[in-house]
């Protein structure tokens, strides 16, 4: 069973940067496709980007040009570089495999919050 643990989040100023990290505790983790999830606080859960096995990222609209999705096989780990953020990028950033893990697992997510 996946294990998911998130981290790097914290408090950024717009036009600031942040890298997060999710660490995967899964022997199939070179066969998972791989995302970023983020709720704000009275939104549901979206998706932000994803990323194949071989490595293929895709984009949400709002942070296309913004945030970059890398993976590290070796290290099952899953990256989400975030550039110029902005208010409404503020929220709980969560990762998960497409399709999520069985029973509803999420890891306990990392909080971004950017306000000046």
């Amino acid at each position: 069973q996946v294990r998911l643990v998130e981290s790097g989040g914290g408090l950024v100023q717009p036009g600031g940067s942040l890298r997060l990290s999710c660490a995967a505790s899964t022997r199939i983790f070179s066969l998972l496709v791989m995302a970023w999830y983020r709720q704000a606080p009275g939104n549901r859960r979206e998706l932000v980007a994803f990323i194949a096995p071989p490595g293929t990222p895709n984009y949400a609209d709002s942070v296309k040009g913004r945030f970059t999705i890398s993976r590290d096989n070796d290290k099952n780990t899953v990256y989400l570089e975030m550039n110029s953020l902005k208010p409404e990028d503020t929220a709980v950033y969560y990762c998960n495999s497409v399709p999520n893990v069985p029973g509803d697992y999420w890891g306990q997510g990392t909080q971004v919050t950017v306000s000046s």
